[in-house]
């Protein structure tokens, strides 16, 4: 069986010869790592899509879930990214092309410091905001996409990447303005932002579609909780966002796309009902986090409605093999249970072990359904 597939088979509860071997990504400093290691070289590390195909090689992973292709999503044009001023320290205050105010520190590789934000006000939202919310022929590239099919590796899933319904707006408006325009400041001025980005994403999604250019799956990109729960209410969550959650998945669904997958970091348990009621059926990364596996019991609150791909902890990649051996016995069980395709949850870390990671791809195709 091709690794597409076996990942169609195992996410729809049908017999499967093994697992694929499934990854997310590299942290850029493990590239470097392991360019000075010999692994790869200098110039691979340097260019992220190219070390990732050649690490496929060399490892064994079979594909990337991440795999998706898109319209163009966000704000368009993007503000123009520029460098407002250089403090003391060395931080640079940086105009980002969302319209947030980064602070940029040397040498740090982390998420950067958010300072300040352009969308606070019905006036910013109206001049800055809402034209580069509009859908125009530019975001699409149709004739890129009406040969789609004939470009695409048979042999692999991919999908179509469906946009962000609160992810992005979080990132414009850095989580505390976010919350201020929530709560105390304007709610109606916050769900007009909401619908008028999700309409031009709906808009895109069609546009592409419509080229006729076929996916196995479609993908939202979210990242709205944490350790302890969501950034916002799920009363609030659903009341602003479930209506167009479900207009984008039935419009997937008519076009034969049955898997519809989210990507939201931290504890998801509290805006779960949201999202499969609304038609999204797969969770990945599912996150393991400080917090431990959460699909056993996902599945047995919601049964073989939720799907997931992830759930394995990189961190085991910095330690032995034994440790390796250890998570690959935890998975077992939750891989029985169906509808599941481990993955480890998230960029592989820094101070990885090439070998640890190589052993893990081999010993992930050896377990059977």
């Amino acid at each position: 069986m091709t690794p597409r597939e076996l990942c169609y088979n195992i996410l729809h509860y049908k017999p499967a010869e093994r697992l694929p071997a499934v990854r997310f990504g590299y942290w850029p400093d493990l590239l470097q790592e392991w360019a000075d290691q010999g692994h790869i070289t200098h110039e691979q590390a340097n260019h992220r899509f190219v070390a990732e195909a050649e690490l496929d090689r060399l490892i064994g992973w079979d594909f990337p879930w991440y795999c998706t292709t898109a319209s163009h999503m966000g704000l368009y044009p993007p503000f123009e990214q520029k460098e407002l001023e250089t403090l003391p320290d060395g931080s640079k205050r940086i105009l980002t092309a969302k319209g947030v105010i980064e602070r940029i520190k040397p040498g740090i590789t982390s998420i950067p410091s958010e300072d300040d934000y352009l969308m606070k006000d019905r006036e910013a939202f109206e001049t800055l905001f809402k034209p580069r919310m509009q859908y125009v022929p530019e975001r699409t590239n149709l004739d890129y996409y009406t040969h789609f099919n004939e470009r695409r590796d048979p042999t692999k899933p991919i999908g179509i990447s469906i946009g962000s319904l609160m992810g992005d707006i979080r990132d414009m408006t850095t989580v505390k303005g976010m919350s201020y325009l929530m709560y105390d400041e304007d709610e109606e001025l916050f769900a007009e932002l909401v619908d008028a980005y999700a309409d031009m994403q709906y808009a895109c999604v069609e546009a592409l579609l419509a080229t006729g250019a076929q996916y196995d799956f479609a993908h939202y990109w979210e990242d709205i909780c944490f350790k302890n729960g969501p950034l916002l209410s799920p009363t609030l969550f659903r009341e602003l966002c479930e209506k167009h959650y479900k207009k984008r998945n039935e419009l997937c669904h008519s076009y034969g796309i049955d898997i519809i997958s989210l990507d939201c970091d931290g504890v998801v348990d509290a805006l779960l009902p949201v999202w499969l009621d609304s038609g999204v059926n797969l969770l990945f990364p599912m996150e393991v986090g400080v917090w431990g596996d959460q699909f056993a019991a996902a599945r047995r609150k919601y049964g073989e409605r939720i799907l997931a791909v992830g759930g394995m902890d990189k961190a085991v990649f910095r330690k032995d093999k034994a440790a390796v051996d250890a998570e690959l016995e935890r998975l077992k069980p939750l891989i029985a249970m169906g509808g599941f395709i481990p993955c480890p949850d998230h960029n592989i870390l820094p101070g990885s072990k090439f070998e640890l990671v190589q052993y893990y791809a081999e010993e992930i195709k050896k377990i059977r359904i």
